[in-house]
């Protein structure tokens, strides 16, 4: 049965002391602390209970022995990753912010190996995150017998996926792949082979964080907060603008290139190129940072941001409005200057520019400072350069 943990967890809130479900999604209901949860086979075994002859309870679900057994427990880290080092720190600064990044790089360059490690650099989930993440895994029918989902979800669909499979729908309404990301990461790879329609309407969730269903009888809403990741060519052949090896022409390597709307581009907060590794770097004894080490960066950055916004709605700095942007983001003279210079000579829409003044309060809060510097200002402008190199010819 699907949805039985927001079942029980609404039960909860509405005064139940009791629950009765089916016994294969007993441990699920149990998740719930303050109301107990009766899990049967049948109809009759319903019936003996409701009556007081039955014996039949759900398993206690042991959830700090949970968190802790998830806690460590990773087949990947940031420390198999040879070099990179810029795309690395545009990754922490992405994480730490909760912001969406874009990485541009020949085949081979590392993009989906660097992504599949954000996940381990990311908090670790609060029970109350838990919760949320699998109430829409119950929804859709995806929880194990554990009942609870423990990790940061990952969500990496191939590019035939439908529309309706992303964002969700269908004839009976279930979450798609953005609400399955809900609190982790959704991983676009080779995003120019995504049908243009399907990743046109991820533009709506990613301002919203939630994705609205309407149906004739009714209407379904989704929580989408997830942190966009995309990786991609850029070109055809990948190895645009290495001339040695791209036997692209322009138009083809336009053609490739305008698949990716700059609406949607502009819903990136950082871009970032992945260079071709070269032997060296491969063959290099230096040990990298382990993703123990960068999570702990980005939980004090985290709790930065938690302390500012206590008591709004907002958790992170990629959730700033423009008007709380003015509040939170003021600049001095100099920084004023600088960030006029580049609006003008980069041509950049409004949304790019508060996108900027966005990514320049997460690195000022990495380096736990209270003041937008200018050294904040031109990292994060550097950030919207790569988009410039491709994009604005």
């Amino acid at each position: 049965m699907n949805g039985v943990l927001p079942i029980v967890y609404a039960a909860k809130q509405q005064g139940f002391l009791k629950c009765i479900v089916p016994s294969e999604n007993a441990n699920e209901g149990a998740v719930v602390t303050g109301i107990q949860t009766f899990g049967v086979n049948t109809l009759n075994e319903a019936v003996e209970l409701l009556n007081g002859n039955g014996n039949i309870n759900a398993e206690y679900v042991d959830m700090e022995h949970l968190f802790c057994s998830a806690h460590g427990d990773e087949t990947v880290d940031f420390q198999e990753v040879a070099g990179q080092k810029a795309v690395k720190r545009a990754i922490e600064i992405a994480v730490s912010g909760m912001h969406n990044i874009l990485m541009i790089g020949p085949p081979g360059s590392g993009k989906t190996m660097l992504a599949k490690r954000i996940p381990t650099i990311m908090p670790e989930l609060s029970f109350e995150e838990s919760m949320e993440i699998s109430k829409v895994y119950s929804i859709a029918g995806l929880l194990d017998r554990q009942g609870l989902i423990i990790k940061r979800p990952f969500r990496s669909p191939h590019h035939t996926i439908t529309s309706t499979a992303l964002i969700g729908g269908g004839a009976k309404p279930r979450p798609g792949e953005i609400s399955l990301a809900h609190l982790g990461v959704l991983f676009l790879d080779e995003l120019p082979e995504f049908q243009k329609n399907t990743i046109e309407v991820l533009r709506q969730p990613l301002e919203d964080k939630a994705v609205t269903i309407a149906r004739l009888n009714a209407s379904y809403r989704y929580p989408a907060g997830f942190m966009l990741v995309a990786a991609m060519n850029p070109c055809s052949c990948g190895y645009y603008p290495d001339r040695n090896k791209c036997n692209c022409s322009m138009n083809q390597v336009k053609r490739y290139l305008g698949r990716i709307s700059q609406p949607l581009l502009d819903r990136f907060d950082i871009c970032i190129e992945a260079l071709q590794m070269n032997y060296q770097e491969l063959q290099q004894n230096e040990q990298s940072e382990s993703s123990e080490d960068i999570r702990k960066r980005v939980s004090i950055a985290r709790q930065i941001q938690i302390k500012r916004y206590q008591g709004q709605p907002i958790y992170f700095n990629s959730q700033l409005t423009p008007r709380s942007i003015k509040k939170y983001c003021q600049l001095g003279d100099k920084e004023q200057k600088l960030l006029e210079q580049a609006f003008v000579k980069m041509n950049l829409s409004a949304r790019a520019y508060h996108r900027i003044l966005k990514v320049a309060r997460t690195i000022a809060d990495m380096d736990q400072s209270e003041q937008i510097t200018t050294r904040h200002i031109s990292e994060a402008i550097c950030y919207r350069n790569l988009d410039q190199k491709y994009w604005g010819e």
